[in-house]
């Protein structure tokens, strides 16, 4: 799986792959020599790289956004996978001038968190929407009013269909 990992606001490409129960890491095109062993369930991580060197690794936070500490260095980490990265593009593309949010993946709407004539702003999520037994807030593009609900909270919606209408502050 690809990752696109923000490290102390420096971008970097990572790219995991399991074979054989073994866990191949990739930074930007190189391949690392690494191995991790979780120590408990707070977070605690030994890693040991390829030449014996040994870090004790904190880790807090979540999937998306995390904070790292290794050896007395903090390290504040956003993630986003390639499906994020796709669903998050195409909804900016797709709402550069308002118009309509549409699904960028088949999925179930969880929850709606706005409704017809809310005013929102641009990054406010609209929705939930579960794919992949992983749930996703749908943001809107721009800043405006929400027009048309085109789904509602317990519905199956395929990649394309249209979710939310949004009319553009500035059109509005």
């Amino acid at each position: 799986m690809k990752y696109f990992v923000k490290v102390n606001g420096h971008d970097h490409e990572v790219v995991l792959t399991e074979r054989l129960g073994e866990l191949l890491v990739e930074v930007d095109g190189e391949p690392m020599d690494i191995v991790y062993e979780e120590v408990d369930s707070l977070g605690q991580v030994l890693a040991i790289t390829g030449e014996g060197a040994a870090f004790g690794v904190s880790i807090e936070g979540d999937s998306q956004r995390a904070g790292i500490t290794i050896a007395g260095h903090f390290y504040d980490i956003e993630i986003e996978d390639e499906r994020e990265r796709a669903a998050h593009a195409a909804a900016r593309a797709a709402g550069a001038g308002g118009g309509s949010v549409k699904s960028v993946m088949p999925g179930v709407v969880v929850s709606l968190l706005v409704a017809e004539g809310d005013e929102v702003e641009e990054g406010q999520p609209l929705l939930v929407l579960e794919a992949m037994k992983m749930q996703n807030e749908i943001v809107a593009p721009v800043a405006g009013a929400v027009v048309r609900i085109h789904a509602s909270e317990g519905e199956a919606v395929s990649a394309g269909a249209k979710l939310v209408d949004l009319k553009a502050a500035e059109e509005a």
